[in-house]
Parts: structure tokens; sequence; C-alpha cells
């Protein structure tokens, strides 16, 4: 689960800081003038709502490429402005705020919360990097590094993976490069591994960023199109999969060592181990709520593949327990299983409201101008518009187009706010061509999360680059073949698993 930073990624040095000033201050020059631009514009084939619609999202749109505003008040600032210019009434501009997905949101955040508070991720990081069969060995320990990452990042925050894994990694590569002589490169190849598998985990599952929630959203609300939390699975699993293979093997070359063990890095990781002590309460109950959490998620889809998914139990199941609802049993689960006589519950309000409204807001904002894009006639005018200079109607070539522009747009900016722009973009295009739009949303909501040339693309990688390990121009020269592949192999893989 991906939370989105505010702003951009840490800088380094001066020049940088000055940079992102500059663009923050052009954002707000830029953004009223394409407003303005756009509403005294001659737009004949627009109705008066679509025509003010489209200045704000010009608006929108540049203050989320330039961060001139946080993330989350230009989202709010998208429906207040169509209010306001009475685009819609206030009901309908906000009613996508209060979507389930959401509530799925706030209660899998939660839920991360918990089992961060409680370090459960540092045992299971812990724990496996201890395991015989990886040892000391500088291979095997970037591998399990790596696999972590995926893994943590699939179910939780993989921004919370990512500040949790980065120093266990930096202090690893201390004790190599103080015990052996390592190159630097080995270092540099881990901490991209964190980014790297945080990212590309966080696909496999609904839950593991927020750009695959907005997918789901906007397919429900805009198609009707619903896909379970197993569907997902099914079809972004093998694309994970494959990708983090490709990552293994990339990164273990980048970052060869000629060392094939080094005496005491397996000791260093028992020794952190065993700090942690026994299970505690804590820890025990925040996995029994993430646990119950998971199998009301999976459980429903599962009964579907075995029953089919007409059928009556499966559709009562379906109805009773969608995703939302069980995010949020098990975000209770963690108010009612006490620690102790003193402490009642397994985490306070004060640590759960520590999660990122920020992120839920910008998903929220961003549903409400897709909505009102569809209910003014905006997206598919756009569609038609930009299908008049596509050379094809195909769905292939649309697909690897949709995956395309979401990857350049997600460099640009937050992978969220990129996803927010791209998904309703592509399906007003895919509906204009007369293309079944579902195939290339999936594309483009899936390839929102494998940028990786810059630090603003996501918090992993913004992370990763204020460790100091990773230089911005090796960051874009190793992350530049990733993108290519990725951008290949997600829509190929959607193309054919659909």
């Amino acid at each position: 689960m991906a939370l989105e930073p505010s702003r951009t990624a840490p800088t380094n040095n001066d020049g940088e800081a000055r940079f992102e000033v500059l663009r923050h201050k052009v954002g707000l020059v830029v953004g009223p003038i394409m407003f303005g631009l756009i509403l005294l514009a001659p737009m004949d084939g627009l109705s008066p709502e679509a025509h003010k619609l489209a200045a704000i999202i010009a608006l929108v749109i540049t203050f989320w490429v330039t961060e001139a505003l946080p993330l989350a008040v230009t989202a709010l600032l998208g429906p207040t402005l169509a209010v306001m210019l009475q685009v819609a009434p206030i009901g309908p501009a906000f009613a996508p705020m209060a979507n389930p997905i959401v509530f799925l949101f706030i209660g899998s955040f939660i839920l991360a919360q918990g089992l961060f508070v409680h370090r459960v991720n540092e045992r299971i990081a812990y724990s496996v990097l201890s395991w015989k069969v990886i040892g000391a060995r500088p291979t095997r320990i970037l591998i399990a590094y790596g696999a972590l990452a995926a893994v943590l990042s699939a179910w939780m925050s993989n921004t919370a993976t990512a500040a949790m894994l980065v120093p266990i990694g930096l202090s690893l590569i201390a004790f190599m490069e103080s015990e052996s002589q390592i190159p630097r490169s080995y270092g540099t190849a881990m901490m991209l591994m964190t980014a790297y598998g945080c990212s590309r985990g966080g696909m496999a599952t609904p839950v593991g960023t927020p750009p695959n929630l907005i997918t789901l959203a906007m397919l429900d609300d805009l198609l009707d199109v619903r896909i379970s939390f197993v569907e997902w699975m099914l079809l972004a699993m093998p694309a994970t999969v494959v990708l983090m293979g490709i990552a293994f093997v990339y990164l273990n070359w980048i970052g060869r060592t000629g060392v094939k063990e080094i005496p005491g890095a397996d000791a260093i990781i028992e020794k952190r181990k065993r700090a942690l002590g026994s299970w505690k309460r804590g820890e025990l109950n925040a996995l029994i709520a993430f646990g119950v959490t998971v199998c009301l998620w999976v459980g429903p889809g599962l009964l579907a593949l075995l029953l089919g998914r007409e059928h009556h139990v499966v559709q009562s199941v379906l109805t009773s327990i969608p995703e939302a609802v069980a995010a949020l049993t098990g975000a209770v689960l963690l108010f009612l299983l006490p620690i102790s006589a003193d402490q009642r519950s397994t985490i306070t309000w004060k640590q759960a409201a520590q999660i990122d409204w920020g992120t839920i807001l910008l998903f929220g904002g961003g549903l409400s101008l897709g909505a009102l894009s569809a209910s003014t006639g905006l997206a598919l005018a756009v569609g038609e518009g930009i299908t008049n200079f596509l050379p094809t109607d195909s769905v292939v070539p649309l697909t690897f187009a949709a995956a395309l522009f979401t990857v350049v747009l997600s460099e640009a900016m937050s992978n969220t706010a990129a996803t927010t722009i791209a998904i309703p973009i592509v399906i007003s295009i895919a509906q204009a061509a007369g293309v079944d739009p579902v195939v290339p949303a999936v594309a483009a909501g899936l390839a929102a999360s494998v940028a990786v040339v810059l630090p603003v693309s996501t918090p992993p990688n913004a992370i990763v680059y204020a460790s100091g390990r990773v230089p911005i121009m090796q960051m874009i020269k190793y992350g530049l073949l990733m993108d290519v592949v990725a951008v290949v192999l997600v829509p190929a893989m959607v193309l054919v698993l659909m």
C-alpha cells in the first residue's frame, strides 16, 4: 500500500532544492493562466459544464505536476471549484469521496499501521534474513532482501516497508564494506532493490498500492466493472513475479562482489533478531487482525473460483463482505484485542490517525473529477479528440500506449496522481475507439507502479535516494532499462491474462 508523499523527494544539493522551489512557483503562475485561457477559449462542441470542468482539470493537473500545492489540497480544489462554477451540485460533486474503496484505503492503512507500530514487519524481515540457506552470502542476502520488500509491500504500505528496510540494508552494507572489499556498487544495488521490490510487490494485490485501488474504483464507477481481490491477484501476481525475477538478475549483475561469503554478516542479522525478544501480545494481536482480514479478502474470491461467480452463496458472501468491510473489520479488531489490563487495545486512535490521510483525499478528489468528466460528457469528447490522432483502434496498441502514457506521467509526478489523471483518459479513448476499455485501463493502473527513474515517482524511490547511496544519475541510468522492460512486459501480460 503506497502512501504518497505530500511533496517531492528529499533533495541532496542546493541546485535540486532551488529547482523544486522554482517548479512550485511556476505551477502557481501557470495553473491559473491555463484555467483562464481554457475558460475563455471557444469550445462549441462542449456543454457549458464540460467547458468549465476542462478549465478546472487543466488547473488541477498543472498543480499536480508542479506540486504547487500539496497533492491532497489540489485534489480537494477540483470538486470545490466544480461546485462554485456550477458544474454540479455539491452532492454529486463530493459523493465519490464516500466511495467504498475510500474505506478500503482507511481500513488497510490502519491495519498496516498496527503492524508497523508493533514492528511485526521488522521481525519478519530479520527472521527471513537469518535463514541458514541465506547465510553470509552477498548474492543470497540481496535476493532475500528484494523478496522481503516485494512480499511486505503487497500487503502493507510500501513507504513503511522501504522506511524499515533501508536502515537494515544500510547497516548490512556498512558491515560488509568494513569486513571485506566489496564494491560500492553492491550498496547501490541493495538500495535499488528496496525501491524496485516495494514498487513491484505493491502491484500484486489490490491493497498493495493506491494506483491499484484507483483503477478498481474507476472501473467500477465509470464502467460498472468489478474485479475481485483474487481476480486482481491472479492477474497481477505473474507480472510481479516476472518483474522481480528480472530485477534479481539485473541488480545481482550490477552489485556483483566477487566474494562468495562475508563471515559475520549472518551473526549481525541473528543478533538483531534476538534483540527483538520473544513474540509480544501486541504483535500477535496485529497479526491476528491482519490474518482475519486477508481471509475475508481472499475467501470470497476463492469461493467464486470454486462455485462460479453467479452462485447464490458466492453472491451472498460478496454482498455481505466486500473488500472495504473486510479491511474495516480488521481495523476494528485492533481496537478490540487487548494487550494488557492497562492497554485495552492493540493500537490507539492517536497511532491509527497517523495514516496518510492525504493519499485518501487525493484518491477521493480524483474519483470526483473522473465522475464529473463522465457525467458532463468531457471524457467522451476528450477520447474522441485524441482518437482522431491515433493510427489504430485496436486493443493491443492502445494497451501498450496506455501503459507507456502512465509510466511517463508517473516519472514526472506521484504515481497516485498520475493514475488519477491517466485512467479516465485511457477509458474515454478506448470507448471512443470502440475498444473494450478494461484491458488498457488495467495495464495503465499496473504500469503506474513500475516507474523507477526519478525520486519523485514513488515514496520508496524518494527514501532510497535520500539514503545517499544512490546518486541521481545512477538512479536514472539503472532505472531507464527497468522502465523499458516493464512498459513492454506489463501490457503484454495483461493482454495474455485478461
